[in-house]
């Protein structure tokens, strides 16, 4: 008698053990799940978005007003070329004789030359500026770090830049239809700005 009722007992408890198992379990998976310390160095998820930020406000300390408004407003800025014999056209490019001409910046893009009085594509000038910050550090900068980054170049030591870059004829990264259409918003932007900046002018008239 006592052995039976010992091996129903046993039965039942397997059998609850069984059916109870599955919910234990995952209550103590859970469980570990919120105790679990995460840690100092994990992924954040919003380090990204707080690096561009710093890097807009970097930026804009830098650049002049004109040049930080044209980023703001159409993504990318115009940087005048400085070399006295400028950049080295491509095969295909025919230039005017002492043309001035003028860099277009794009975040992550390469460097796109181009004549201003035509809007002609000189070449495009591919360079990198690595993310080496510890303890994450990436192939790409924030954009506007990237931006900078090219600008300081440029202005700092633009023959040592195109020298330096890989150049290419126009179309190789950059689209040409979006490079003349940039250079079309941009003259639309200029010209927007003027406009402005006449009607707020103080009025010269004597009263």
């Amino acid at each position: 008698m006592i052995l039976a009722l010992a091996a129903t007992l046993i039965v039942i408890v397997a059998l609850l053990w069984d059916v109870t198992w599955p919910t234990i379990s995952e209550a103590l998976a859970r469980r570990r799940a919120r105790r679990q310390i995460i840690p100092a160095d994990g992924f954040d998820p919003g380090r990204e978005r707080r690096a561009e930020q710093r890097a807009r406000q970097l930026l804009r300390s830098c650049v002049n007003e004109e040049e930080w408004a044209m980023y703001r407003d159409l993504g990318f800025i115009r940087i005048w070329g400085r070399l006295a014999d400028g950049p080295e056209p491509g095969a295909s490019s025919q230039t005017d004789a002492g043309a001035p001409y003028a860099y277009l910046v794009y975040p992550h893009k390469p460097i796109v030359a181009f004549l201003p009085q035509t809007r002609q594509l000189l070449n495009e000038y591919c360079v990198e500026f690595p993310d080496e910050t510890r303890p994450y550090g990436s192939p790409r900068l924030p954009d506007s770090d990237d931006v900078l980054a090219k600008w300081m170049a440029l202005t700092g030591d633009e023959r040592r830049l195109i020298d330096s870059a890989n150049m290419h004829l126009p179309g190789r990264q950059v689209d040409p239809k979006q490079a003349r259409r940039d250079l079309w918003r941009l003259s639309e932007w200029e010209r927007s700005r003027l406009a402005r900046a006449r009607r707020s002018a103080p009025s010269t008239r004597s009263a």
